[in-house]
């Protein structure tokens, strides 16, 4: 069956059915920018510091493929999606609420499994809305857009502890050696969760059932039973694009998990020659990679509207590999910068920019154009497997070969990242998927 009969969108509707997005990703970008110099604050051991980044695998793994089979399978007054997002961004606004208040490990780890455990609730459901909502050639406006969303949210939330600095002291901390700073940057993100979630799902709500799609849900009801064979069958039965996507998915996640988790690390050995987090030179070096993932991700902002017509004339495939190149090179230079001046690490942020908005935008056009529109729910959920799954292993993996191969340099790690990044631009190449979209094309469902 072919999609028809979707009304067109105008720009501004897209911008702000898309929202919502910018609300959930401020909290990862709170998440990403903060967690790793939260734990040290907290006194982890670096080794083993990648096990404490296990909430966010563990719950997509759990959670993505469950919520998405069942958005497939309900029928509310709401809708189909919209419950999966309010429930979603209501845990994340408690958890990102206390996060900052933890006074142990245990506890602000515990807290992480709740947050990821909200926005994965979230996550998928709001993807399969877009497909959902949009006809096939305004497919890569939407996803582009929530890229876009994606840039901005995150450069706010990595900015917001230097911006909060303009006007309190940084080095005012808490009991627990956490700065004010960060406390106050985790409550604004709260704050945002719940009210551009309400905008989005207010503004442009979600189709009615077609008389089909309402005889579709009669014929399988939401039961516990079902839910589970959905996934079985949707995972034997996944499109080869799907699959050829998996390689090149691990290759970029487990990078970005690297950058994520030891940038901060690698800029206080690189810029102040210490590896201790309770010195001025660390907290020092995690505003630095606050500021440079602000900045980052405001090239991602950009990047991603600029991807737009880019990726209509050439598709998504070839363009996505030439952004994790970009990334990749990125990543290789970054350990070789210390001394080279702020302004060479602004530059490298430029690759890294790029690759995180292809990242989170052209792997979702080619999704888009591989699955059946009936079922986008449960294959937007199957597919965070491919990003949580190199997130599981890359947190299983490091503290083994953090040491003994690594060197236990962090900066190590860093490069390790490029190396795979490049690696993941040539798997993209290899798959059947991605090619432009013009208005008038139909997807076979």
């Amino acid at each position: 069956m072919a999609e028809i009969g979707k009304p067109r969108l105008s720009l501004w509707r897209i911008i702000e059915m898309n929202i919502g997005f910018f609300g959930l990703q401020f909290s990862f970008g709170l998440q990403q920018a903060n967690m790793g110099p939260i734990y040290g604050f907290l006194g982890a051991d670096e080794a083993t510091m990648p096990l404490l980044w296990l909430a966010g695998p563990m719950t997509g793994l759990l959670v993505q493929p469950i919520i998405g089979a069942m958005s497939d399978r309900t029928r509310s007054r709401f809708g189909r999606r919209t419950p999966y997002f309010l429930i979603g961004a209501i845990i994340c606004s408690i958890s990102l609420f206390l996060m900052p208040t933890s006074p142990t490990l245990w506890m602000a780890a515990s807290l992480l499994w709740l947050l990821d455990a909200g926005n994965n609730v979230t996550m998928e459901p709001y993807r399969a809305y877009v497909a959902d909502r949009l006809a096939p050639d305004q497919r890569p406006v939407g996803f582009l857009t929530q890229s876009a969303f994606t840039g901005l949210a995150q450069t706010l939330s990595y900015l917001a502890p230097s911006l909060l600095a303009l006007v309190i002291d940084r080095n005012l901390l808490d009991a627990n050696g956490i700065p004010q700073i960060v406390r106050i940057a985790f409550v604004i993100g709260a704050v945002l969760s719940l009210s551009t979630i309400l905008w989005s799902v207010i503004r442009v709500p979600e189709l009615p059932l077609t008389v089909q799609e309402e005889a579709m849900l009669d014929e399988r009801p939401l039961t516990v039973r079902a839910t589970l064979a959905d996934i079985r069958d949707a995972i034997v039965a996944m499109p080869r694009p799907m699959r050829q996507l998996a390689l090149a998915m691990f290759c970029q996640w487990y990078a970005m998990f690297l950058y994520w988790q030891f940038i901060a690390f690698a800029l206080a050995r690189s810029l102040h020659g210490t590896t201790d987090p309770a010195t001025q030179g660390f907290r020092d070096a995690a505003l630095t990679a606050q500021q440079l993932g602000a900045f980052y991700n405001l090239v991602a902002f950009a990047s991603a509207l600029l991807l737009i017509p880019v990726v209509r004339r050439w598709g998504a495939r070839s363009i996505h590999a030439l952004c994790l190149t970009g990334s990749g090179l990125a990543m290789l230079a970054i350990p070789q910068l210390g001394s080279a001046g702020p302004l060479a690490l602004y530059a490298a942020m430029l690759g890294i920019g790029i690759g995180w908005a292809g990242m989170m935008g052209n792997t979702y056009v080619m999704l888009a154009d591989a699955i059946p529109p009936e079922r986008n729910g449960i294959y937007m959920g199957i597919f965070n497997m491919f990003i949580v799954i190199p997130m599981l292993i890359e947190t299983l993996t490091m503290p083994l070969i953090y040491r003994p191969l690594l060197g236990g340099d962090p900066r190590n790690a860093i490069m390790l990242g490029g190396m795979l990044m490049l690696a993941g631009a040539v798997a993209t190449m290899v798959v059947d998927a991605g090619r432009a979209v013009r208005r008038g094309d139909e997807v076979a469902a």
